[in-house]
């Protein structure tokens, strides 16, 4: 979690007429609790998190990122990029020149000699994930002060905000008795669903949908919530929408989640409102969140929202 140093440096550097001097003021802890001292923008970033890559795009970024991790999924400032994983040998990155590398705890968790080797090596190495929409909003602001951008990164709040109040005007033509109750699935094969302070499960709600599953078990301090095969049985005849992200957390189908011995118990079984969400626009903290409170509104209420959501 981004500690409340943050807050104070970013309001000085919001301030400041001279923002690379304001810099220098800013000093605030990481997501794995690191204390992180910036001094001036960081103009030589790879970026070892999809959601980093993306958020720095938003940011006005493009020549300052020198390497990414993943496609660059449709961002034409990505494409080209020099592409690096967690995984391989950290002398590829160090060749690289990087002044910063950006991480997430998972990766700092698992690796931790590869971010102690690019530490030695005189790297600045920041850990970042939000957890929660309000963790959002300063973790976009760290990224703010990590590359000389709070003016761009205030602008991602603002635009976030706003899109959200239009989304929330329309849902709000629903009355609260008659919202669809939602089981939002996170992992097929571990049956496990988000946790209830989740972004996923935040977008869910503002797109008018209410969690069947809120009673679900956090695992550890992540977005996922332990939800066995008997508890969602127990609600098969409350679950109105199935819901499901998909990617490479959570390779799954439609024909799959159907087919899944005992689910024909579930009334969105039965009734073939089984519906599957690109776990970009529903679990990484960047602005497409937007996008997934809009799909999945669409899919919970097509006559409010004509055309905008996908069934796969």
């Amino acid at each position: 979690m981004i500690t409340r140093l943050l807050v104070l440096a970013f309001l000085l550097a919001c301030l400041s007429p001279h923002p690379a001097a304001a810099a220098a003021l800013a000093t605030f802890q990481d997501s794995e609790g690191k204390t992180v001292t910036v001094t001036k923008p960081y103009v030589r970033i790879v970026s070892l998190y999809p959601a980093h890559s993306e958020n720095l795009v938003s940011l006005g970024l493009g020549a300052e990122i020198i390497g990414i991790e993943g496609a660059a999924e449709g961002l034409p400032q990505l494409a080209g990029k020099k592409h690096f994983s967690y995984r391989e040998d950290p002398e590829k990155i160090i060749a690289a020149r990087p002044d910063l590398v950006l991480v997430r705890p998972m990766i700092e968790r698992s690796v931790p000699q590869l971010i102690a080797t690019l530490r030695q090596a005189g790297i600045t190495v920041v850990s970042l994930q939000p957890n929660t929409v309000e963790e959002i909003f300063d973790y976009w602001r760290a990224l703010g002060l990590l590359t000389g951008r709070t003016r761009q990164a205030e602008e991602m709040v603002a635009t976030f905000q706003t899109e959200l109040v239009a989304i929330r005007k329309i849902v709000g033509k629903v009355p609260e008795k008659a919202r669809v109750k939602v089981y939002f699935e996170a992992i097929h094969t571990k049956m496990k669903t988000f946790a209830r302070e989740s972004i996923a499960i935040y977008v869910l709600q503002q797109a008018g949908g209410i969690n069947v599953a809120a009673d679900a078990r956090q695992v550890r301090e992540t977005n996922i919530a332990a939800y066995g095969k008997e508890q969602i049985l127990a609600k098969a005849g409350e679950i109105e929408v199935f819901l499901a992200q998909q990617g490479r957390m959570n390779p799954v189908t439609i024909e799959a989640i159907s087919q899944e011995p005992g689910f024909q118990a579930i009334k969105a079984v039965r009734n073939g409102r089984v519906f599957l969400v690109d776990e970009r626009i529903v679990s990484r903290p960047t602005l497409r969140l937007i996008e997934g409170t809009k799909t999945i509104a669409a899919l919970l209420y097509p006559e409010l929202f004509p055309g905008g959501g996908q069934k796969k």
